[in-house]
Protein backbone atom coordinates (compact mmCIF):
# COMPACT_ATOMS: atom_id res chain seq x y z
CA UNK A 1 0.00 0.00 0.00
CA UNK A 2 1.31 3.12 -1.13
CA UNK A 3 2.07 6.03 1.78
CA UNK A 4 -0.06 9.02 2.36
CA UNK A 5 0.82 12.67 2.28
CA UNK A 6 -1.10 15.53 3.59
CA UNK A 7 0.00 18.62 1.76
CA UNK A 8 -1.63 22.06 3.61
CA UNK A 9 -0.93 25.16 1.78
CA UNK A 10 -3.45 27.45 0.95
CA UNK A 11 -2.28 28.10 -2.81
CA UNK A 12 -3.92 25.66 -5.20
CA UNK A 13 -0.93 25.82 -7.24
CA UNK A 14 1.50 24.71 -4.90
CA UNK A 15 -1.07 22.25 -3.50
CA UNK A 16 -1.31 20.86 -6.96
CA UNK A 17 2.56 20.85 -7.81
CA UNK A 18 3.18 18.80 -4.99
CA UNK A 19 0.58 16.44 -5.45
CA UNK A 20 2.00 16.00 -9.11
CA UNK A 21 5.67 15.43 -8.14
CA UNK A 22 4.71 13.17 -5.16
CA UNK A 23 2.29 11.09 -6.89
CA UNK A 24 5.23 10.85 -9.28
CA UNK A 25 7.14 9.09 -7.02
CA UNK A 26 4.72 6.59 -6.26
CA UNK A 27 2.88 8.22 -3.19
CA UNK A 28 -0.60 8.94 -2.51
CA UNK A 29 -1.69 12.54 -2.09
CA UNK A 30 -4.00 14.06 -0.20
CA UNK A 31 -5.29 17.81 -0.01
CA UNK A 32 -6.18 20.21 2.43
CA UNK A 33 -6.18 24.06 1.81
CA UNK A 34 -6.13 25.30 5.29
CA UNK A 35 -5.74 24.02 9.31
CA UNK A 36 -9.26 23.13 9.99
CA UNK A 37 -9.80 21.09 6.66
CA UNK A 38 -6.12 19.47 7.58
CA UNK A 39 -7.18 18.68 11.08
CA UNK A 40 -10.68 17.22 10.05
CA UNK A 41 -8.48 15.01 7.73
CA UNK A 42 -6.11 13.70 10.28
CA UNK A 43 -8.32 12.69 12.30
CA UNK A 44 -10.74 11.19 10.09
CA UNK A 45 -7.95 8.66 8.64
CA UNK A 46 -4.28 9.94 9.50
CA UNK A 47 -1.79 9.79 6.65
CA UNK A 48 2.11 9.11 7.07
CA UNK A 49 3.36 12.47 7.04
CA UNK A 50 2.03 16.12 6.28
CA UNK A 51 3.59 18.82 4.49
CA UNK A 52 2.08 22.08 6.67
CA UNK A 53 2.43 25.62 5.64
CA UNK A 54 2.96 28.35 7.87
CA UNK A 55 1.37 31.40 6.90
CA UNK A 56 -1.98 30.23 5.86
CA UNK A 57 -5.38 32.85 6.22
CA UNK A 58 -7.93 31.94 9.19
CA UNK A 59 -7.28 31.54 12.98
CA UNK A 60 -4.90 28.80 12.69
CA UNK A 61 -2.00 29.09 11.20
CA UNK A 62 0.86 26.51 10.59
CA UNK A 63 2.17 26.52 13.64
CA UNK A 64 -0.91 26.24 15.61
CA UNK A 65 -2.21 22.86 13.39
CA UNK A 66 1.29 21.53 14.45
CA UNK A 67 0.71 22.39 18.01
CA UNK A 68 -2.76 20.59 17.67
CA UNK A 69 -1.52 17.79 16.11
CA UNK A 70 1.64 16.70 18.41
CA UNK A 71 -0.81 17.61 21.53
CA UNK A 72 -4.81 16.50 20.68
CA UNK A 73 -4.84 14.92 17.45
CA UNK A 74 -1.64 12.82 16.29
CA UNK A 75 1.43 13.36 18.26
CA UNK A 76 3.24 10.44 16.46
CA UNK A 77 2.42 12.01 13.00
CA UNK A 78 5.91 13.24 11.12
CA UNK A 79 5.52 16.67 10.04
CA UNK A 80 7.56 18.94 7.27
CA UNK A 81 6.92 22.75 7.53
CA UNK A 82 6.83 24.50 4.52
CA UNK A 83 7.24 28.59 4.26
CA UNK A 84 7.40 31.37 2.13
CA UNK A 85 8.08 34.26 4.74
CA UNK A 86 10.44 31.91 7.22
CA UNK A 87 13.33 33.17 9.29
CA UNK A 88 15.67 31.69 11.78
CA UNK A 89 13.62 32.29 14.55
CA UNK A 90 10.40 30.40 13.03
CA UNK A 91 12.17 27.03 12.12
CA UNK A 92 13.90 26.50 15.65
CA UNK A 93 10.47 27.00 17.01
CA UNK A 94 9.00 24.67 14.47
CA UNK A 95 11.79 21.94 15.07
CA UNK A 96 11.17 22.38 19.12
CA UNK A 97 7.84 21.95 18.53
CA UNK A 98 7.91 18.72 17.03
CA UNK A 99 8.95 19.38 13.08
CA UNK A 100 11.03 17.08 11.29
CA UNK A 101 12.18 19.12 8.98
CA UNK A 102 11.32 23.30 7.87
CA UNK A 103 11.56 24.23 4.16
CA UNK A 104 11.73 27.36 2.62
CA UNK A 105 9.75 28.70 -0.37
CA UNK A 106 9.83 28.83 -3.30
CA UNK A 107 10.27 25.14 -2.77
CA UNK A 108 13.10 23.18 -4.67
CA UNK A 109 11.03 19.86 -5.76
CA UNK A 110 13.93 18.19 -5.81
CA UNK A 111 14.62 19.30 -1.60
CA UNK A 112 10.88 18.26 -1.08
CA UNK A 113 11.34 15.01 -2.49
CA UNK A 114 14.17 13.87 -0.28
CA UNK A 115 12.65 15.43 2.61
CA UNK A 116 10.21 13.28 2.77
CA UNK A 117 12.26 10.57 1.80
CA UNK A 118 14.42 10.91 4.69
CA UNK A 119 11.32 11.70 6.99
CA UNK A 120 9.47 8.31 6.16
CA UNK A 121 12.69 6.43 6.21
CA UNK A 122 12.95 7.59 10.19
CA UNK A 123 9.33 7.04 10.92
CA UNK A 124 9.97 3.28 8.78
CA UNK A 125 13.22 2.69 11.28
CA UNK A 126 11.27 4.33 14.34
CA UNK A 127 8.34 1.44 13.76
CA UNK A 128 10.56 -1.23 12.64
CA UNK A 129 12.83 -0.71 16.08
CA UNK A 130 9.08 -0.57 18.57
CA UNK A 131 8.07 -4.32 16.73
CA UNK A 132 12.05 -5.28 16.90
CA UNK A 133 11.63 -3.85 20.88
CA UNK A 134 8.37 -5.49 21.23
CA UNK A 135 9.57 -8.90 19.87
CA UNK A 136 12.43 -9.28 21.72
CA UNK A 137 10.48 -7.98 25.51
CA UNK A 138 7.41 -11.23 24.03
CA UNK A 139 10.55 -13.60 23.49
CA UNK A 140 8.63 -15.91 21.63
CA UNK A 141 8.78 -19.60 22.70
CA UNK A 142 10.81 -21.85 19.83
CA UNK A 143 9.92 -25.07 18.75
CA UNK A 144 10.82 -27.86 21.74
CA UNK A 145 11.16 -31.26 20.54
CA UNK A 146 14.49 -33.87 19.14
CA UNK A 147 11.87 -35.85 18.00
CA UNK A 148 11.85 -36.97 13.99
CA UNK A 149 8.51 -35.45 13.55
CA UNK A 150 9.74 -32.00 14.99
CA UNK A 151 13.02 -32.62 13.74
CA UNK A 152 11.32 -32.50 10.05
CA UNK A 153 8.92 -29.54 10.54
CA UNK A 154 11.84 -27.55 11.94
CA UNK A 155 13.43 -28.03 8.85
CA UNK A 156 10.51 -27.30 6.72
CA UNK A 157 10.22 -24.09 8.50
CA UNK A 158 13.56 -23.12 7.58
CA UNK A 159 12.95 -23.40 3.99
CA UNK A 160 9.89 -21.55 3.55
CA UNK A 161 10.32 -18.63 5.97
CA UNK A 162 12.86 -17.04 4.05
CA UNK A 163 10.06 -16.97 1.00
CA UNK A 164 6.65 -15.16 0.52
CA UNK A 165 5.52 -18.53 -0.42
CA UNK A 166 2.08 -19.23 1.84
CA UNK A 167 1.59 -21.63 4.19
CA UNK A 168 -1.63 -23.60 5.16
CA UNK A 169 -0.54 -25.13 9.01
CA UNK A 170 -2.99 -28.66 9.94
CA UNK A 171 -2.82 -29.78 13.21
CA UNK A 172 -5.48 -31.17 16.06
CA UNK A 173 -6.09 -28.24 18.66
CA UNK A 174 -3.03 -27.76 21.49
CA UNK A 175 -0.56 -28.74 18.62
CA UNK A 176 0.85 -25.33 18.47
CA UNK A 177 0.16 -24.44 15.17
CA UNK A 178 0.07 -20.21 16.19
CA UNK A 179 3.76 -20.99 17.52
CA UNK A 180 4.63 -22.38 13.85
CA UNK A 181 3.09 -19.49 12.30
CA UNK A 182 4.77 -17.26 14.64
CA UNK A 183 8.13 -18.86 13.49
CA UNK A 184 7.72 -19.02 9.69
CA UNK A 185 7.15 -15.13 10.15
CA UNK A 186 9.81 -14.61 12.29
CA UNK A 187 12.36 -16.32 10.35
CA UNK A 188 11.14 -14.30 6.97
CA UNK A 189 12.20 -10.85 5.51
CA UNK A 190 9.09 -9.79 6.72
CA UNK A 191 10.36 -10.38 10.54
CA UNK A 192 10.65 -5.86 11.38
CA UNK A 193 6.76 -5.92 10.18
CA UNK A 194 3.85 -6.99 12.23
CA UNK A 195 2.22 -10.54 11.78
CA UNK A 196 -1.85 -9.33 12.65
CA UNK A 197 -3.98 -12.59 13.98
CA UNK A 198 -7.38 -13.22 12.78
CA UNK A 199 -9.09 -16.02 14.82
CA UNK A 200 -11.78 -16.59 11.96
CA UNK A 201 -13.92 -19.24 14.61
CA UNK A 202 -14.19 -16.35 17.20
CA UNK A 203 -15.56 -13.36 14.84
CA UNK A 204 -19.18 -13.52 14.04
CA UNK A 205 -19.85 -14.06 10.16
CA UNK A 206 -21.96 -10.27 10.08
CA UNK A 207 -18.82 -8.70 11.68
CA UNK A 208 -15.69 -10.31 9.74
CA UNK A 209 -15.78 -8.76 6.72
CA UNK A 210 -15.05 -5.29 8.59
CA UNK A 211 -12.77 -7.20 11.19
CA UNK A 212 -10.83 -7.93 7.93
CA UNK A 213 -11.11 -5.52 5.34
CA UNK A 214 -12.18 -2.20 7.64
CA UNK A 215 -15.46 0.00 7.34
CA UNK A 216 -16.26 3.44 6.88
CA UNK A 217 -17.68 5.70 9.31
CA UNK A 218 -22.01 5.01 9.14
CA UNK A 219 -21.27 1.65 7.09
CA UNK A 220 -23.85 0.37 9.34
CA UNK A 221 -25.25 0.33 12.84
CA UNK A 222 -22.20 0.82 15.12
CA UNK A 223 -19.90 2.26 12.94
CA UNK A 224 -18.83 5.78 14.55
CA UNK A 225 -15.59 5.99 12.80
CA UNK A 226 -13.69 4.97 10.02
CA UNK A 227 -11.67 1.75 11.40
CA UNK A 228 -8.40 -0.08 9.60
CA UNK A 229 -9.07 -3.59 9.14
CA UNK A 230 -6.65 -6.43 9.37
CA UNK A 231 -5.54 -6.65 6.16
CA UNK A 232 -4.85 -2.93 6.28
CA UNK A 233 -2.92 -3.20 9.27
CA UNK A 234 -0.58 -6.56 8.11
CA UNK A 235 0.67 -4.57 4.61
CA UNK A 236 4.23 -5.32 3.81
CA UNK A 237 3.50 -8.37 6.81
CA UNK A 238 2.23 -11.50 7.52
CA UNK A 239 -1.39 -11.58 7.96
CA UNK A 240 -2.20 -15.14 9.94
CA UNK A 241 -5.75 -16.49 9.54
CA UNK A 242 -6.56 -19.06 12.51
CA UNK A 243 -9.05 -21.60 12.28
CA UNK A 244 -9.70 -20.83 8.58
CA UNK A 245 -12.25 -24.25 8.37
CA UNK A 246 -14.78 -21.95 10.39
CA UNK A 247 -14.91 -19.22 7.67
CA UNK A 248 -18.67 -18.86 6.35
CA UNK A 249 -18.73 -19.81 1.92
CA UNK A 250 -19.58 -16.40 1.89
CA UNK A 251 -16.28 -14.61 3.49
CA UNK A 252 -14.45 -17.01 1.51
CA UNK A 253 -15.28 -15.80 -1.60
CA UNK A 254 -14.81 -12.43 -1.10
CA UNK A 255 -11.03 -13.77 1.00
CA UNK A 256 -10.10 -15.34 -1.81
CA UNK A 257 -10.56 -12.40 -4.52
CA UNK A 258 -9.09 -9.90 -2.01
CA UNK A 259 -5.96 -12.90 -1.82
CA UNK A 260 -6.20 -13.16 -5.69
CA UNK A 261 -5.64 -9.11 -5.90
CA UNK A 262 -4.10 -7.86 -2.97
CA UNK A 263 -6.67 -5.03 -3.02
CA UNK A 264 -10.20 -4.37 -1.43
CA UNK A 265 -12.24 -1.51 -0.35
CA UNK A 266 -13.44 -1.12 2.86
CA UNK A 267 -16.75 -1.96 4.00
CA UNK A 268 -19.44 1.21 3.15
CA UNK A 269 -16.06 2.61 0.75
CA UNK A 270 -15.47 3.05 -2.42
CA UNK A 271 -11.78 3.82 -2.26
CA UNK A 272 -9.29 0.72 -3.31
CA UNK A 273 -6.60 -0.13 -0.84
CA UNK A 274 -3.35 -1.92 -2.32
CA UNK A 275 -1.76 -3.97 -0.40
CA UNK A 276 1.13 -6.84 -0.12
CA UNK A 277 0.57 -9.39 2.29
CA UNK A 278 1.75 -13.01 3.10
CA UNK A 279 -1.33 -15.09 4.20
CA UNK A 280 -0.55 -18.14 6.77
CA UNK A 281 -3.36 -20.07 7.44
CA UNK A 282 -4.14 -22.43 10.16
CA UNK A 283 -6.67 -24.89 10.48
CA UNK A 284 -7.77 -28.03 12.93
CA UNK A 285 -9.96 -29.67 9.98
CA UNK A 286 -9.26 -31.41 7.10
CA UNK A 287 -10.27 -28.92 4.61
CA UNK A 288 -10.20 -32.03 1.96
CA UNK A 289 -13.00 -33.62 3.79
CA UNK A 290 -14.60 -30.15 3.93
CA UNK A 291 -14.81 -29.31 0.69
CA UNK A 292 -16.30 -32.53 -0.30
CA UNK A 293 -19.29 -32.23 2.49
CA UNK A 294 -19.77 -29.02 0.58
CA UNK A 295 -18.26 -26.46 3.67
CA UNK A 296 -15.27 -24.91 1.71
CA UNK A 297 -14.31 -23.45 -1.10
CA UNK A 298 -11.79 -25.80 -3.60
CA UNK A 299 -10.36 -22.83 -5.41
CA UNK A 300 -9.40 -21.30 -1.96
CA UNK A 301 -7.86 -23.88 -0.39
CA UNK A 302 -5.74 -24.75 -3.36
CA UNK A 303 -4.92 -20.88 -3.29
CA UNK A 304 -3.76 -21.08 0.89
CA UNK A 305 -2.20 -24.58 0.38
CA UNK A 306 0.94 -23.77 -1.44
CA UNK A 307 3.08 -24.92 1.28
CA UNK A 308 1.37 -27.28 3.55
CA UNK A 309 2.92 -28.13 7.20
CA UNK A 310 1.62 -30.72 9.35
CA UNK A 311 2.04 -30.06 13.21
CA UNK A 312 1.98 -33.52 14.87
CA UNK A 313 0.26 -34.26 17.88
CA UNK A 314 2.11 -34.50 21.14
CA UNK A 315 0.73 -38.35 21.54
CA UNK A 316 3.66 -39.29 18.23
CA UNK A 317 6.68 -37.32 20.05
CA UNK A 318 6.44 -38.53 23.60
CA UNK A 319 10.15 -38.24 23.21
CA UNK A 320 10.03 -34.23 23.32
CA UNK A 321 7.81 -34.50 26.94
CA UNK A 322 10.38 -33.96 29.28
CA UNK A 323 12.03 -31.23 27.23
CA UNK A 324 8.93 -29.52 26.89
CA UNK A 325 8.03 -30.17 31.10
CA UNK A 326 11.02 -28.73 31.51
CA UNK A 327 10.43 -25.43 29.14
CA UNK A 328 7.36 -25.15 31.35
CA UNK A 329 8.68 -25.50 34.81
CA UNK A 330 11.12 -22.98 34.07
CA UNK A 331 8.28 -20.28 32.96
CA UNK A 332 6.14 -20.86 35.86
CA UNK A 333 8.22 -20.94 37.94
CA UNK A 334 8.37 -17.42 39.38
CA UNK A 335 4.30 -18.08 40.16
CA UNK A 336 4.54 -20.81 42.54
CA UNK A 337 4.19 -20.27 46.27
CA UNK A 338 7.98 -20.83 46.88
CA UNK A 339 9.27 -19.62 43.74
CA UNK A 340 11.73 -21.69 43.00
CA UNK A 341 11.97 -24.45 40.03
CA UNK A 342 10.19 -27.78 39.97
CA UNK A 343 10.98 -30.77 38.26
CA UNK A 344 9.21 -34.19 38.01
CA UNK A 345 10.12 -37.68 39.37
CA UNK A 346 10.95 -40.67 36.72
CA UNK A 347 7.81 -41.85 37.86
CA UNK A 348 5.67 -38.86 37.02
CA UNK A 349 7.52 -38.63 33.42
CA UNK A 350 6.53 -42.08 33.23
CA UNK A 351 3.01 -41.07 33.72
CA UNK A 352 3.07 -38.49 30.96
CA UNK A 353 4.90 -40.71 28.81
CA UNK A 354 1.65 -43.11 28.76
CA UNK A 355 -1.20 -40.47 28.55
CA UNK A 356 -2.63 -39.91 25.55
CA UNK A 357 -2.52 -36.18 25.36
CA UNK A 358 -5.98 -35.54 23.53
CA UNK A 359 -5.39 -31.68 24.54
CA UNK A 360 -1.84 -31.84 23.10
CA UNK A 361 1.04 -29.32 24.73
CA UNK A 362 -1.44 -27.24 25.47
CA UNK A 363 -3.06 -29.54 28.00
CA UNK A 364 0.31 -30.41 28.98
CA UNK A 365 1.31 -26.78 29.56
CA UNK A 366 -1.90 -26.37 31.68
CA UNK A 367 -0.97 -29.26 33.65
CA UNK A 368 2.43 -28.46 34.27
CA UNK A 369 1.39 -25.20 35.14
CA UNK A 370 -1.18 -25.96 37.82
CA UNK A 371 1.57 -28.94 39.12
CA UNK A 372 3.99 -26.04 39.64
CA UNK A 373 1.79 -23.68 41.49
CA UNK A 374 -0.08 -26.19 43.99
CA UNK A 375 2.92 -28.45 44.59
CA UNK A 376 4.66 -27.42 47.81
CA UNK A 377 7.96 -29.48 47.12
CA UNK A 378 10.45 -29.38 44.79
CA UNK A 379 10.40 -32.45 43.12
CA UNK A 380 6.75 -33.68 41.83
CA UNK A 381 5.46 -37.08 41.49
CA UNK A 382 3.30 -39.54 40.39
CA UNK A 383 1.13 -38.88 43.38
CA UNK A 384 0.97 -35.46 42.42
CA UNK A 385 -0.89 -35.87 39.22
CA UNK A 386 -4.49 -36.11 38.85
CA UNK A 387 -5.36 -39.78 39.96
CA UNK A 388 -7.27 -40.67 36.85
CA UNK A 389 -3.87 -39.97 34.68
CA UNK A 390 -1.88 -41.97 36.80
CA UNK A 391 -4.84 -44.89 36.65
CA UNK A 392 -4.50 -44.39 32.84
CA UNK A 393 -0.67 -44.99 32.84
CA UNK A 394 -1.68 -48.24 34.99
CA UNK A 395 1.42 -48.17 36.66
CA UNK A 396 -0.03 -49.50 39.82
CA UNK A 397 -0.01 -53.19 38.24
CA UNK A 398 3.98 -53.15 38.67
CA UNK A 399 3.32 -55.22 41.54
CA UNK A 400 2.63 -58.68 41.95
CA UNK A 401 -0.93 -59.67 41.67
CA UNK A 402 -0.12 -62.51 44.40
CA UNK A 403 1.24 -59.75 46.30
CA UNK A 404 -2.13 -57.62 45.94
CA UNK A 405 -4.92 -60.49 46.98
CA UNK A 406 -7.44 -59.26 49.81
CA UNK A 407 -6.92 -55.85 48.35
CA UNK A 408 -10.30 -54.61 47.86
CA UNK A 409 -9.54 -51.64 46.20
CA UNK A 410 -7.15 -49.93 43.66
CA UNK A 411 -6.36 -47.40 46.57
CA UNK A 412 -5.44 -50.33 49.23
CA UNK A 413 -3.39 -52.05 45.82
CA UNK A 414 -1.51 -48.72 45.47
CA UNK A 415 -0.45 -48.04 48.61
CA UNK A 416 0.78 -51.70 49.66
CA UNK A 417 3.01 -51.27 46.70
CA UNK A 418 4.07 -48.12 47.62
CA UNK A 419 4.98 -49.26 50.84
CA UNK A 420 6.89 -52.29 49.92
CA UNK A 421 8.36 -50.04 47.33
CA UNK A 422 9.78 -47.60 50.03
CA UNK A 423 10.85 -50.40 52.43
CA UNK A 424 13.29 -52.00 49.76
CA UNK A 425 14.48 -49.09 48.63
CA UNK A 426 14.99 -48.22 52.27
CA UNK A 427 16.97 -51.77 52.96
CA UNK A 428 19.02 -51.01 49.66
CA UNK A 429 19.89 -47.29 51.24
CA UNK A 430 21.03 -48.86 54.63
CA UNK A 431 17.91 -46.83 55.99
CA UNK A 432 18.71 -43.73 54.69
CA UNK A 433 16.07 -41.36 54.30
CA UNK A 434 18.11 -38.41 52.36
CA UNK A 435 19.56 -41.04 49.94
CA UNK A 436 16.10 -42.79 49.57
CA UNK A 437 14.70 -40.09 48.76
CA UNK A 438 16.91 -38.74 46.16
CA UNK A 439 17.12 -42.13 44.17
CA UNK A 440 13.12 -42.33 43.78
CA UNK A 441 12.82 -38.87 43.09
CA UNK A 442 10.96 -37.15 45.96
CA UNK A 443 11.98 -34.26 49.10
CA UNK A 444 12.99 -35.65 52.07
CA UNK A 445 10.53 -34.06 53.90
CA UNK A 446 7.66 -35.41 51.51
CA UNK A 447 9.34 -39.04 51.67
CA UNK A 448 9.22 -38.74 55.69
CA UNK A 449 5.28 -37.51 54.94
CA UNK A 450 4.54 -40.66 53.20
CA UNK A 451 6.19 -43.36 55.59
CA UNK A 452 3.90 -41.53 58.07
CA UNK A 453 1.29 -42.38 56.55
CA UNK A 454 2.19 -45.81 55.64
CA UNK A 455 2.86 -47.01 58.80
CA UNK A 456 6.71 -47.19 57.99
CA UNK A 457 9.15 -45.97 60.88
CA UNK A 458 13.12 -44.40 59.86
CA UNK A 459 15.40 -46.21 61.49
CA UNK A 460 17.22 -44.89 64.41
Amino acid sequence: MSRVILVVDDEAPIRQSLAGVLGDEGYEVTLAKDGAEALAKVAEEPPDLVLLDIWMPGDMDGLEVLRRLRQEVAPGLGVIMISGHGSIETAVKAIKMGAFDFIEKPLSLEKVVVAVNNALNLQRLTEENVLLRQRYLERPQSITGISPAIAKLRAQIELVAPTNAWVLITGENGTGKELVARSVHGLSQRAPRPMIEVNCAAIPEELIESELFGHEKGSFTGATERRRGKFDLANEGTLFLDEIGDMSLKTQSKILRILQEQRFERVGGSRTIHVNVRVIAATNKDLEQEITRGNFREDLYWRLNVVPLQVPPLRERAEDIPLLVEDFCREFAGESRGGGRKRLSEEAFEVLRRHDWPGNVRELKNLVERLVILTPHEVIGADDLPQGMVEQAGLVEVASPAGLEGDDSLRDARARFEREFILRKLAEFGGNVSQTAEAIGLERSHLHKKMKVLGIEAAK
